[in-house]
């Protein structure tokens, strides 16, 4: 049983509601949008994009890591950051080293699973409703890195390694989804398992979305350009990280028992 005093069994993240899944979605977004917009639109290249964005990260995560609780602005921004660095961790493999995205998408699966199995034989638990300790909290983040990092790969392999193209890579990842959910809700499929399928499967449908919403007619997608898409669904994010820092209905309360 864990010993940290009551006052600090407040969970340092959200509980899993439909803002949230909103949220993380447009967050995948824009970790493809944003990426491709300072890397090519702005051309600063995928080196210096990634060492911008690497950057803000890591401010990021000290402040969400130095917080003593939940705070929506803060966690959500490392997770738009983080979802860009996953992505630009993905580009720089194939585009610069020239892994195939066949061999990218086994890695960051194995990275993932033993990563899973780490964090698992260390605490027993892999619920994020027991984030409230240091080191869970390090898995926590590393298990998010691995999982953006594998749905680019998986994403752009079945939508451009595969050439099946962003519309249907899209309502493939949808399917996916709601295969999960129905498992969850009716076949009583276990909701820690449910969650983190689910949220390793929202991270290429995201992208899906994201490319075909940006990329060009004759590449398959809607032609609505980076800079438009990144700017909405951050104005969005922002408006419901305002609400849930002021109505607080995502907050997380239960200590481990």
């Amino acid at each position: 049983m864990n010993k940290l005093p009551a006052a600090e069994w407040m969970n340092k993240v959200p509980e899993v509601t439909l803002y949230f899944w909103i949220i993380k979605i447009m967050a995948t977004t824009i970790g493809e949008t944003a990426a491709d917009y300072l890397n090519f639109h702005l051309g600063w290249g995928l080196a210096n994009t990634t060492w911008f964005m690497l950057a803000l990260f890591l401010v990021g995560l000290i402040a969400q890591l130095r917080s003593k609780t939940y705070i929506p602005g803060i966690y959500w921004l490392v997770v738009v950051l983080i979802s860009v660095v996953g992505t630009l961790i993905t580009d720089n493999l194939t585009d610069n080293v020239g892994v195939p995205l066949e061999a990218t998408t086994i890695l960051f699966a194995i990275a993932l699973a033993a990563a899973f199995t780490i964090w698992y034989r260390a605490e027993r638990t892999l619920s994020i409703h027991t984030i409230y300790s240091g080191r869970r909290e390090y898995f926590y983040w590393l298990v998010i890195l691995i999982t953006f990092a594998l749905g680019t790969s998986a994403g752009d392999l079945l939508s451009e390694g595969l050439d099946l193209g962003y519309a249907w890579s899209a309502v493939l990842f949808t399917a996916a989804i709601a295969l999960v959910t129905f498992a969850y809700f009716r076949l009583r499929l276990n909701a820690v398992t449910a969650f983190w399928i689910a949220y390793v499967l929202t991270r290429p449908f995201g992208a899906s979305v994201g490319d075909y919403l940006t990329q060009s007619w004759d590449d398959g997608g809607l032609g609505l350009g980076s800079a438009p898409v990144t700017i909405l669904f951050l104005i969005t994010i922002v408006g419901l990280v305002a609400y849930l820092s002021v109505s607080k209905r995502d907050r997380i309360h239960t200590p481990e028992t």
